[in-house]
C-alpha cells in the first residue's frame, strides 16, 4: 500500500490555481480545483488535463467558492470526472453562481475575441462552457460544518469555519496513515459579517497546509482612507470605480459604505453594483444573515439581524448589459464591479471609460496577483491593455489594503499558535515565493518544526 502523499498541482509559488492531489492507499482525492490567473504561462496550465485520468479520482474537496479554488471544476467534468464534490452548503450556493458566471464569461470572451480578432488563435474557444459548469454543479454534495464525511478506504473529511468568505472552511482530512489540515484561505478575524478562523483541533497533524498570501506583510488597521477617497473624488466631479471580487469583497465594501453614509462621513451618492455574479452572491449573503440555522452557518456574527447592512438607500444593482451601459453618463457615483484583479468581466468596460479621465479614482481593494491588470495599475502603469487597445491611465489609483479578507503574516502565526499539539511539518501554499521564503524562516524559528515550500508539481511524502 502506497504511503500517503500530497502532489502540488497549483498554488505552489503562486496565489492562484489551488489544486492538491492527496493519495493514500489506492485512493486519490483532489483537494481544491482552482483556476490559474495572472501571467500567460500560468493561465496556460488551465488547459492542461490532470496528470491522471480525472475519472480515477475518488473525490474532490473544495474549501470555498473563489475561482482560484473551485473554477477548474467544469474542466474536470469535461475530462470525465463524475464523483462527489464535497463542500459546505454556502460554498455550494456561491460556487453555483461562480461557475455559471465563469462559463458565461469565457464563452463571451471567446466570442468577442473571434469578433474583434485580437486573439492569437484563429478560432478562440472557451476553456469550458455552460454545460460543463452545470455538470460540475450536479456533483455537489454539501456537508455541514463539523460533520465527518466518509471517504474511501476508511478516510474521512470535515469542514471547520475559516472566516474568509461565507461558507469558507478549514479542511480536516483524517486518512489511513496521515492527518492533514488545510487552511484554505484564512480570514483575519476582523470580517464585519463572519467570525474568525476555527482553532486548530488538538490532534497530531502530519502536515498543516497554510496559505501565505501575505507572508511578508501585516495589514494596516482600518482607517477612514476610503471615506477620504470617496469624498475627494465626488467633490471634483469624478466617479469612484472599485474592482471587487464578486463573492464577499462586494459585500464587505457595501457594508463599509453603508456605515459611512449612514454616519454622514461620505456623500450619499448612488452606489451601483455592476456584476451579475455579485448581485446573485449578495442574495446568498442576505439569506445567510437572515437564517436561523446556526448549525449550518456558525460563522455568521451573532449581532447581525434582518436589517439590510448592505444598502444605505442609494444602492442599485445592474443585472443586464443594458443596465450596465445606462450608467456610462451617470453623475458622480460609486461603481463596484468584478473582477477584483481586473482580469475580466464588466469592470474592463468601466476601466476603458474611466481611466483616461483624471477626475476619476480606481480603488484597488484586494490582493493583486503578479501579471494582472490590477497589479499593473497598483505598480503605476501609464497604460493598460484592454480588449486589444492600450488605455492611458490618468485617473487616480488608490490601494486600500484593510479590505483584504486574507490573513496576514501575524494572523497566520496566531492561527498556528492555536494548535495545542505541534504538527510534524508546516507546508506553505498559496503564496508567491518571496512571501513563502520570509514566512518559512519566521515559522521555522518560532515553531521548531520543518517548514516546507513545495514547488509546482512537487510531491511531498507523508
Amino acid at each position: 500500500m502506497a504511503s500517503p502523499s500530497i502532489r502540488f498541482l497549483g498554488a505552489a509559488g503562486t496565489v492562484t490555481g489551488s489544486r492538491f492531489l492527496v493519495e493514500y492507499g489506492s485512493s486519490q482525492v483532489l483537494l481544491e480545483a482552482g483556476l490559474f490567473q495572472g501571467p500567460r504561462e500560468w493561465r496556460q496550465r488551465n488547459w492542461d488535463d490532470l496528470p491522471l485520468p480525472a475519472a480515477e479520482l475518488d473525490a474532490v474537496v473544495i474549501s470555498h467558492a473563489h475561482l482560484d479554488h473551485c473554477g477548474y471544476l467544469p474542466r474536470l467534468w469535461r475530462q470525465g470526472y463524475r464523483g462527489p464534490i464535497y463542500l459546505t452548503p454556502d460554498t455550494a450556493n456561491l460556487a453555483e453562481i461562480v461557475l455559471r458566471d465563469s462559463a458565461h464569461l469565457q464563452e463571451e470572451d471567446a466570442k468577442y475575441a473571434r469578433k474583434k480578432g485580437y486573439s492569437r488563435h484563429a478560432h478562440p474557444e472557451p476553456l469550458y462552457d455552460s454545460d460543463d459548469a452545470e455538470g460540475a454543479i450536479s456533483l455537489f454534495r454539501p456537508v455541514n460544518f463539523s460533520h465527518w464525511q466518509e471517504l474511501p478506504e476508511g478516510g474521512r473529511v470535515r469542514f471547520l469555519p475559516a472566516g474568509h468568505i461565507l461558507g469558507a472552511a478549514l479542511v480536516d482530512l483524517d486518512l489511513p496513515g496521515a492527518k492533514i489540515l488545510h487552511s484554505g484561505d484564512l480570514g483575519q478575524g476582523e470580517h464585519p459579517l463572519l467570525v474568525g478562523p476555527h482553532v486548530i483541533p488538538a490532534l497530531k497533524y502530519d502536515a498543516i497546509l497554510t496559505e501565505s498570501t501575505y507572508g511578508t506583510r501585516v495589514h494596516p488597521p482600518a482607517d477612514d482612507s476610503l471615506d477620504q477617497i470617496v469624498s475627494q473624488t465626488i467633490s471634483r466631479g469624478g466617479t469612484v470605480l472599485i474592482p471587487a471580487f464578486a463573492v464577499d469583497r462586494t459585500e464587505v465594501i457595501l457594508a463599509a459604505l453603508t456605515e459611512s453614509m449612514d454616519a454622514g462621513q461620505i456623500p450619499r451618492v448612488p452606489i451601483y453594483v455592476d456584476s451579475p455574479m455579485a448581485i446573485r452572491a449578495l442574495t446568498v449573503y442576505r439569506h445567510a444573515i437572515d437564517s436561523d440555522h446556526t448549525e449550518i452557518r456558525p460563522e455568521i456574527r451573532d449581532h447581525l439581524k434582518a436589517t439590510d447592512v448592505f444598502n444605505p438607500g442609494t444602492l442599485e444593482t445592474l443585472p443586464t448589459p443594458e443596465d450596465s451601459k445606462s450608467i456610462n453618463d451617470a453623475p458622480p457615483c460609486i461603481i463596484i464591479s468584478a473582477s477584483g484583479m481586473a482580469t475580466g468581466g464588466r469592470v474592463l468596460h468601466h476601466l476603458k471609460r474611466l481611466l483616461p479621465d483624471e477626475k476619476n479614482t480606481v480603488v484597488l481593494a484586494g490582493f493583486q496577483a503578479a501579471g494582472t491588470r490590477g497589479a499593473a495599475l497598483r505598480d503605476g502603469a501609464g497604460e493598460v491593455r484592454i480588449h486589444g487597445r492600450d488605455i492611458p491611465v490618468r485617473a487616480t489609483i488608490e490601494e486600500v489594503e484593510y479590505f483584504s479578507v486574507h490573513a496576514d503574516r501575524d494572523d497566520v502565526r496566531a492561527w498556528l499558535h492555536s494548535a495545542e499539539v505541534p504538527p510534524r511539518r508546516i507546508v506553505l501554499i498559496h503564496g508567491e515565493d518571496d512571501a513563502r521564503e520570509d514566512l518559512a524562516g519566521l515559522l521555522g524559528q518560532e515553531f521548531q518544526v520543518p517548514v516546507v515550500s513545495p514547488g509546482y508539481d512537487e510531491t511531498l511524502p507523508l
